[in-house]
């Protein structure tokens, strides 16, 4: 069942651990549709996947791609087969290391840009749910004790926003060790190159310590809390967006997507459920065009829906297309074509085309 593919890949992602969901969509392998179209590649398992699934040479090479660039792949196979390929990246967290005044309106705006929001403070008073609704992890811990809660990896941005300057250091000392994807410390340029000069002189090296976003934030001349969290989330979301890349020694570097996950529409397809409805996947865009490769919605039977590719008409056409297919076992790819007409009505300065995948989804 399809559910089973979705739950283990919530486990690979709860591990922190990236994954791909390979979708056979013109299956014509008699073995593996017996167990289904669709099958989960771990990290662990990328090495030997082709030994395992029987995948061919070029296939394969699509699967490491993907997990490498985080890019979808929509291919036809050696034999004739229609194979869609996801990447799946472990949500990006942001860690605010200290509950003062900026890192209540940090939190709230990390967690409305999609980041999950652990916030740590070492005073009860700063360290609670009421303070910090938004924040799917309160810890409240000294800082020196705090890390071995907090399961650092590589989709992890810190924030260090602490009262106190020895705080700082200690919250830097600690992070040092860890492969992160950013650190970012608060501070005036006095005291920030105060604790450079302190890590330098401690024999950290300066590669390590120029890896410091510090002071932290974009320059806009941000003074209020509010401003200054602005700053810093934005300077997180060009470093997610715009700098992180995959280079290899010899190799040119190459920009790393960071597919998006509605943890909503996941949910429900983790779920063993009899509902009749249809999974809607968009698998290519061209031009201008409201959401990206990737993205799902789930349409019922009885007119329920859940994710969005975009709404208005275009969105409109592939609920009535997947309605066509709801119970029939069958799958079909839709084309969208957003400009001329649809883009006026639709109020889109530019149109673009969308290439959706409507399945018949059995959980």
């Amino acid at each position: 069942m399809s559910n089973t593919v979705y739950n283990s890949l919530k486990l690979e992602l709860n591990k922190g651990k990236k994954a791909v969901v390979v979708t056979f969509i013109d299956d014509t392998n008699s073995m593996r549709k017996l167990l289904h179209n669709k099958i989960i590649i771990t990290e662990e398992q990328v090495l030997d996947s082709k030994s395992i699934y029987d995948l061919d040479e070029m296939t394969f090479n699509k699967v490491q791609f993907a997990f490498n660039t985080g890019n979808l792949q929509f291919l036809r196979s050696s034999n004739g087969e229609n194979i869609l390929i996801e990447p799946y990246f472990p949500q990006p967290r942001l860690i605010v290391l200290g509950g003062g005044n900026i890192a209540k309106p940090l939190v709230e705006f990390g967690y409305k840009v999609g980041l999950s929001v652990t916030i740590v403070d070492d005073r009860p008073k700063f360290a609670n749910k009421e303070r910090f609704p938004n924040a799917e992890n309160v810890i409240c811990e000294s800082f020196n004790n705090c890390f071995t809660q907090l399961n650092l990896n590589d989709y992890s941005f810190i924030v260090i926003v602490t009262r106190e300057h020895c705080n700082d250091l200690d919250c830097l000392k600690h992070l040092l060790k860890y492969n992160t994807a950013y650190i970012g410390m608060i501070g005036s340029n006095y005291s920030v190159n105060s604790i450079k000069k302190q890590l330098l002189d401690e024999g950290y090296s300066e590669e390590l310590i120029n890896k410091i976003n510090a002071p932290v934030g974009l320059k806009i001349g941000a003074i209020t809390p509010e401003e200054i969290a602005i700053s810093i989330i934005a300077q997180i979301i060009r470093h997610r967006r715009l700098e992180m890349k995959l280079s290899d020694n010899n190799a040119d570097s190459i920009l790393i997507n960071w597919p998006e996950i509605d943890n909503s529409v996941l949910e429900e397809l983790c779920k063993n459920s009899q509902d009749l409805k249809a999974l809607i996947t968009i698998i290519s865009t061209k031009g201008s065009v409201p959401r990206k490769a990737g993205t799902k919605m789930l349409v019922w039977s009885y007119g329920m829906t859940m994710g969005s590719i975009g709404g208005g008409y275009a969105e409109g056409e592939i609920i009535n297309a997947a309605w066509q297919i709801i119970g029939s076992g069958s799958t079909k790819i839709h084309d969208i074509d957003m400009t001329g007409h649809i883009a006026e009505e639709e109020g889109m300065i530019c149109g673009g085309i969308m290439k959706v995948l409507i399945e018949d989804y059995k959980g």
